[in-house]
């Protein structure tokens, strides 16, 4: 869930009312929200950094609110007090509206053939006469960021520019060009750079290289140039300077450009409805004219509203309450769906407005019904179902080892799921390429960059941050490793090892040989080749020569055990020898 910081005190003033802290959290639950934290900007950078870092930083408390993913229209301080009003019933929903300009001379934007293969869609929009303070950029900009990181994918589906309209002339141009023809001026730059320079030059930026893939092997990047040739932006990755929008900016020109139409225009909608707030003529935005290649014309933004019909007994069913159709359509519209009741009582209109892109289907329109009405106010009933729950055969196997494991004198632990590629590839003595390892596309840590393959290396470190403690150590775990297989839908596949290390000043071999056959008497399972298990001898890099064997049973190999190879050891930064077993259990439920 995106999480969005405000400041108290501008909120309470928006909101035209104090609350305390439990009061708004109780408020932020009533409206289907979560109050995640109450901070400050000097809070925050002391816990990252340190206190001598916190020197000087604001003190002003910030409420982290945790929004639901597809309320894009809650991701900033504007749309947060609107909806909360409504919600409180102290203003209405607000009516969007497109307009052209008095003089008649709306802006345009011409896209042309050679962004197809790049970025191929774009849309666009002006809010004029718009008055801009501190708080209200500092909003602007983070919404702009919000919804980057959320429906626009990290700008791959989207890319969000915003430029002050004074500085530039319109038509505007939407190509894409080599990179070294492209030259201009990048945001909050001194010097022009060409468009591979510019790339070169954010490759170490922390926040802009994580776009760069998104067109560096393009042979031709995507531009927007104003009629004098000057550049708005190069999307995804910067915008101009020439265009950068400040407190005086008046007019903002806003483009989006996309390899997914549908939800640029969702983007569009949800920009300009927050912050057309603030201009002149409050909640109306301008249309900019927008010319595909094929020569079709099409105004921006849409701002559509739709209508839906829905039956007050399916929301009375859904819920569980017995409400009439006039107040199913009072709660309906305090959620900011303008609704009535028609056909006698049979059906409620509702009317979905341009910023609820995620009203999809009629369950939308009853989960924000069901908001509305209280999720504490329903009343409890036992469901009307002959069904029985019961646990999984493998976890319920799983609890029962776990207990059994216990009393044999080993102590559980729980690591993570994800760690290092060297965990489990060159500090086991394998490559990485032969481990189907399922790896993380952005990792934010060298430590997390795989799905584990094997529950080993999570039980080493754990010995490793625990030498201190008395010998010996006997460690187990019991959980889901992850690799990938091609047969599955999602491409992986889970399965539910158990491992176990012995780690002392003897090797200790006899012991984790002896808890793998008081596995084995616990699962009913002889020592017989025919229809029991048994182990032969094999080599592992991560093993001792002559000191690994694997584990067959039920007509395949479930696992190995044996003694760590001295090499293995000192990678996990161990100095004693140590014996390990892992098995998968799944054969056996």
């Amino acid at each position: 869930m995106p999480t969005v910081s405000v400041k108290r005190d501008l909120l309470f003033q928006a909101l035209g009312k104090s609350y305390t802290d439990e009061e708004f959290d109780e408020l932020c639950f009533e409206f289907g929200l979560e109050l995640d934290e109450i901070t400050s900007e000097k809070e925050i950078i002391s816990k990252e950094k340190g206190g001598e870092k916190a020197e000087g930083a604001s003190e002003i408390i910030l409420y982290k609110i945790d929004v639901p993913a597809n309320r894009y229209d809650l991701l900033c301080l504007e749309g947060l007090v609107r909806g909360l009003q409504v919600f409180k019933e102290r203003i209405r929903a607000p009516r969007y509206k497109k307009i052209t300009p008095p003089n008649g001379e709306i802006q345009k934007l011409t896209i042309t053939e050679e962004t197809t293969q790049v970025r191929p869609y774009a849309v666009a929009a002006v809010l004029r006469n718009i008055t801009l303070d501190k708080d209200r950029y500092d909003s602007l900009i983070d919404l702009q960021e919000k919804l980057h990181q959320n429906i626009c994918r990290k700008r791959s589906l989207v890319a969000i520019g915003t430029h002050d309209l004074d500085t530039i002339s319109g038509p505007f141009t939407y190509t894409a060009k080599p990179p070294s023809e492209i030259k201009f001026k990048p945001l909050n730059q001194d010097k022009e750079y060409n468009a591979s320079e510019i790339m070169d030059l954010y490759r170490t930026d922390s926040h802009l290289r994580h776009y760069l893939h998104i067109i560096e092997n393009e042979p031709l990047y995507p531009v927007i140039y104003d009629s004098n040739g000057v550049v708005l932006s190069m999307p995804p990755i910067i915008n101009g300077d020439h265009t950068k929008i400040s407190l005086n900016t008046r007019n903002v020109f806003i483009e989006c450009t996309a390899t997914d139409l549908t939800k640029a225009k969702i983007v569009l909608d949800i920009l300009v409805t927050m912050f057309s707030e603030y201009c002149q003529k409050p909640f109306t935005v301008e249309a900019a004219e927008v010319t595909y290649p094929n020569g079709k014309s099409y105004n921006f933004p849409e701002l559509a509203y739709r209508r839906e019909k829905i039956k007050p007994e399916i929301l009375n069913k859904k819920i569980g309450i017995s409400e009439t159709p006039s107040n199913l359509a009072k709660l309906l519209t305090r959620m900011c769906l303008k609704s009535h009741v028609i056909a006698n009582g049979n059906n409620i209109e509702v009317e979905i407005p341009p910023t609820r892109a995620d009203i999809i289907h009629a369950c939308d329109i009853i989960e924000d019904a069901a908001i509305a009405y209280g999720y504490n106010n329903i009343q409890m009933t036992i469901p009307k179902t002959y069904t029985i729950a019961n646990q999984l055969p493998l976890n319920k196997l799983t609890e029962l080892l776990r207990q059994d494991l216990a009393a044999a004198g080993f102590t559980e632990v729980l690591t993570f799921s994800l760690c290092s590629q060297e965990d489990i590839a060159n500090k086991l003595g394998v490559d990485i390429s032969t481990t189907k390892a399922v790896h993380i596309a952005n990792p934010k840590t060298a430590e997390f960059q795989v799905a584990r393959t094997t529950l080993l290396p999570g039980l080493l470190k754990t010995i490793a941050a625990n030498r201190k403690m008395p010998l010996p150590l006997k460690l187990f775990e019991i959980s889901d490793i992850v690799v990938k297989d091609s047969t599955i839908d999602v491409g992986t596949r889970n399965h539910r090892h158990l491992c176990a290390v012995y780690y002392n000043k003897n090797p200790g071999f006899e012991i984790i040989h002896g808890l793998l056959d008081r596995v084995m008497q616990l699962l009913d399972i002889p020592p017989s080749k025919e229809k029991g298990y048994y182990i032969k001898a094999t080599e592992d890099p991560a093993f001792f020569p002559g000191r690994c064997a694997e584990i067959f049973a039920k007509g395949q190999i479930i696992g190995k055990l044996g003694v760590l190879h001295p090499d293995v050891v000192t990678q996990f930064e161990l100095t004693m020898p140590c014996s390990a077993l892992e098995i998968t259990i799944e054969p056996f439920v």
